[in-house]
């Protein structure tokens, strides 16, 4: 505790008015007994005995950012259907400020998990592509948003809801808005001028190459911020904790010893907690450590969850 800068006031984190943009979905549970494998083919039979809706990509950033006592407005993407209906209904009872967009053309995301004896047995996505002009709707909306907020989450699952993410980008910085992307595929570009991307290794591998020790490693993070006009990169590296790179060179922050039970929705907590942080006025070096414990506290509990500001100050 000792190497962590104090929490911001609860009066303070109120005051953090953080605009979340990106990718949404339904995370759906069922969960059910195995008693036997199917007679059709070598797989369990799963007999449902209950059922669970939780908000998920996006919206689970935008939860963390609320859980945190913050301020969260949510800008994104749907379809015209009953899961699009189900999301507003999870937004609205979590008081979370948001601006949908509706594509009728659009199968809002659905992510169906089956869980049986505590495991997750089978994933089933449902998804497809949203229409142009629709994001470009989302795009204008973004322009009346942004002044109102304090800082900016870009959260892109890769699923085409941030086809105009450069021009957003620009817009936040010319209104002197820090942004915080959650990257996503091989090209970076897109996210230039970002104040601060949040990838794991994976997916910094897939931009810069493989690394082979912390020099190395250093070198291509900091090659690659400096390409892309970024005043930070956060490496986010699971069980050896994260690493910042910025100007000022490299700060490790080592994971706190915790047993895993779900990582879902981890990379969301992170970005969700250092927003909230910012824009009270924390200096992005101060809120990574923040960021690492509320990861280490969300992975122990299951499925997309989120850490309230009491769990992470006690």
């Amino acid at each position: 505790m000792s190497q962590r800068a104090p929490l911001p006031s609860a009066e303070r984190l109120a005051g953090s008015r953080v605009l979340v943009v990106g990718d949404v979905m339904l995370d759906r549970y069922w969960y059910g007994a195995v008693d036997r494998i199917s007679p059709e083919a070598p797989v369990p039979v799963v007999r449902i005995t209950g059922e669970e809706d939780r908000l998920g990509g996006a919206a689970n950033v935008a939860v963390n950012v609320q859980s945190l006592g913050a301020l969260a407005t949510l800008l994104t993407v749907v379809g015209d259907d009953a899961p699009a209906t189900q999301l507003e209904a999870l937004l609205h009872e979590r008081g979370i400020q948001t601006v949908l967009r509706r594509d009728p053309g659009l199968k809002t995301i659905v992510k169906l998990r089956v869980i049986g004896r505590s495991q997750q047995l089978l994933r089933i996505d449902f998804e497809n592509t949203p229409d142009h002009e629709v994001l470009h709707q989302m795009s204008t909306s973004f322009e009346s948003l942004v002044r109102a907020h304090d800082v900016v989450v870009f959260s892109d699952y890769g699923k085409g809801g941030l086809a105009h993410i450069p021009q957003m980008i620009a817009a936040a910085r010319q209104a002197g808005r820090p942004v915080l992307v959650d990257p996503k595929g091989s090209d970076y570009a897109r996210y230039a001028g970002a104040s601060v991307l949040t990838p794991n290794r994976a997916e910094l591998a897939l931009v810069t190459g493989p690394w082979r020790g912390e020099a190395q490693l250093a070198s291509l993070a900091q090659d690659l911020r400096q390409r892309l006009h970024l005043a930070a990169l956060l490496l986010t590296r699971s069980e050896e904790g994260m690493t910042l790179f910025d100007a000022a060179g490299s700060q490790h922050v080592p994971a706190e010893a915790k047993e895993v039970f779900d990582v879902t929705g981890a990379g969301d907590t992170v970005i969700a907690t250092l927003a909230a942080l910012v824009g009270a006025g924390m200096p992005l070096a101060q809120a990574v450590p923040w960021a690492n414990h509320a990861a280490s506290l969300v992975v122990g509990k299951f499925g997309t969850a989120s850490v309230s500001a009491q769990e992470l100050a006690a």
